[in-house]
């Protein structure tokens, strides 16, 4: 009975892992492609700021781009979306005095 019950946890674990990997894998391949005006813009953004000419931006590059074209990036959906500290809608809480 024992042998039974651990070949059934055996092969459950089996296929959870198999299954896992699928989803892993599935996720890979539907990686956001880019449409006709995303590439043409990023072209245009690789011409104008990689001064090295190496085919990629590096850390010097990238900082030296303008902020109207990260606006223009940002609104053709080029750039990562940075996550915002939540806004708290509390006001602050009055400070004590510490003269009394």
């Amino acid at each position: 009975m024992k042998k039974l019950l651990l070949a059934t946890a055996a092969i459950f674990c089996a296929s959870a892992l198999l299954l896992q990997a699928q989803d892993a894998t599935a996720k890979k391949k539907t990686a956001h492609k880019l449409t006709p005006e995303q590439k043409q813009l990023q072209s245009e953004m690789l011409a104008k700021y990689d001064t090295n000419k190496d085919g990629k931006l590096d850390k010097t590059e990238t900082a030296a781009i303008s902020k109207e074209d990260k606006d223009k990036m940002e609104k053709a959906g080029l750039t990562k979306a940075k996550k915002k500290a939540p806004a708290t809608d509390a006001p602050a809480a009055p400070k004590a005095d510490a003269a009394k």
